[in-house]
This record gives structure tokens, C-alpha cells and sequence, in this order.
């Protein structure tokens, strides 16, 4: 009888696993068809946003000569949105477009983000809400290559098409690439575009340029990057 019962619950196990290997062959075959749907899907809003202009100006923080350059875009295309993620102090970019005579309302200033992962993190919510198809990304050479493989992964993922734009910085530059960098932010940016499809952070600090209090800002004083020429009231020592 012992015997009947060992062969009787070998058998029923034997089915269990065959139940449940089908169950995860089914599962599996379902995910790579909704991923290769959403792939062709994206691969076509690409497709289709690439040749449209451009809607939005997306500035990665790290230098106050990108946010002249896109000063200097603003005073040309003063209806296309600007994004200023974790940029230089907000009085210094309100100061630098009141030199280039150009529109602050349409820039926001995202002050989240502290890693060029973080600029993606927090800004592509923001981008996805002013329904961004086709974002000029703002950056320096120092990190151009990293930011652009990021960019067109996260944004991408998203069916933004990423239009790189590197300008040419002048001394040399205070943090260094390394190949180990970039593949971690590559890495963590692959899954990070799988899981912003149902996840979408926000940034409590968000602010309109047109919006900074610059009387406050001018009673407690500040300090500009020295590349930007302009005249500032500093702060105390």
C-alpha cells in the first residue's frame, strides 16, 4: 500500500509540475507579445514624432553656459516650453534671460535631481504632462555620450524623440566620465524605463522662472557660476 501511495503522489506531482510549467510558458508567451506590441508601438510614435519640430527645450543642469545657449533659443522660439533640471541658482537664470530679453514664463525650473539619472527621473513627468513628442536635450560634451544613450532609452521608452544638442564648454571640466559610470546609469535607465510606464514621480520643487522672488533673493544674496558675466550681489562671508 506504501508503495501504491509513493507512486499515486509521484504521478500527482509529475501533473502539478507539468500544470504549472504550461501556466509559465503561457505567462511568458503573453509578456513578450504585450512587450513586443508596446515596442512597435513606440517604435512607430518615434518614428512619427522625429519629424516633427521640436516642443519642448529639456536643459541638464551643470553648467551656466547651457542655460545662456538656451536663453539665446528662448529669444527665437519664445512658444516652445523650457525644462531647467537641478540648473544654476533661479536668480541667476532669471538674470541671464533678462540679458537676453527673452520670455520667462514658458521656463519651469525642476530642483529634485541631484545625478544626471535624476534629470530623467524627475523631468520626463514633467515632459509627459506638457505632452512632449520631440524634446531638444541641452548638455555639455563633458557627458554628452552618457546623457544621449539615457535620454533616448528613457525618453524613448515613452515615444519622445530626444534631439541632442552638446555645446562647447571653455576650461576644464570639474567631473570625469568613466566607462563604469556610464554602463550603471545605462543599466538602471533600462529597467527605469519599463517601470516609468506605471510610475511616475513627482518634484515637490517646481518653479516657474517668471515666478522668482528676486527682491528676496537680492536681500539675502547669491553667487553665480563666473562664466556667466553677470552682476550679482553676493553673499556674505
Amino acid at each position: 500500500m506504501k508503495h501504491k501511495f509513493t507512486i499515486k503522489s509521484s504521478v500527482f506531482w509529475q501533473c502539478k509540475s507539468r500544470k504549472l510549467w504550461h501556466l509559465l510558458q503561457n505567462i511568458a508567451v503573453g509578456l513578450c507579445l504585450i512587450l513586443l506590441s508596446w515596442l512597435t508601438f513606440t517604435t512607430i510614435t518615434l518614428v512619427s514624432a522625429s519629424s516633427q519640430p521640436v516642443d519642448a527645450f529639456f536643459v541638464l543642469g551643470g553648467s551656466i553656459r547651457r542655460e545662456i545657449y538656451v536663453a539665446q533659443l528662448a529669444k527665437q522660439s519664445p512658444q516652445i516650453p523650457i525644462l531647467i533640471s537641478q540648473g544654476s541658482p533661479a536668480p541667476c537664470i532669471w538674470l541671464i534671460f533678462q540679458r537676453e530679453v527673452a520670455d520667462l514664463q514658458n521656463v519651469c525650473l525642476e530642483n529634485c535631481a541631484y545625478s544626471t539619472f535624476e534629470n530623467f527621473y524627475y523631468g520626463l513627468p514633467i515632459l509627459r504632462h506638457w505632452k512632449v513628442r520631440k524634446v531638444k536635450l541641452i548638455t555639455s560634451g563633458t557627458h554628452g555620450l552618457r546623457a544621449k544613450l539615457m535620454a533616448q532609452i528613457l525618453l524613448g521608452a515613452h515615444g519622445i524623440w530626444v534631439e541632442p544638442d552638446v555645446i562647447q564648454e571653455k576650461g576644464i571640466p570639474g567631473n570625469r566620465e568613466s566607462i563604469l559610470k556610464t554602463v550603471l546609469d545605462i543599466t538602471r535607465s533600462l529597467f527605469w524605463a519599463v517601470l516609468s510606464q506605471v510610475i511616475s514621480p513627482q518634484c515637490s520643487q517646481v518653479t516657474r522662472l517668471a515666478d522668482v522672488d528676486m527682491q528676496a533673493w537680492e536681500q539675502r544674496g547669491f553667487n553665480c557660476e563666473h562664466q556667466g558675466q553677470l552682476k550679482i550681489k553676493k553673499l556674505p562671508f
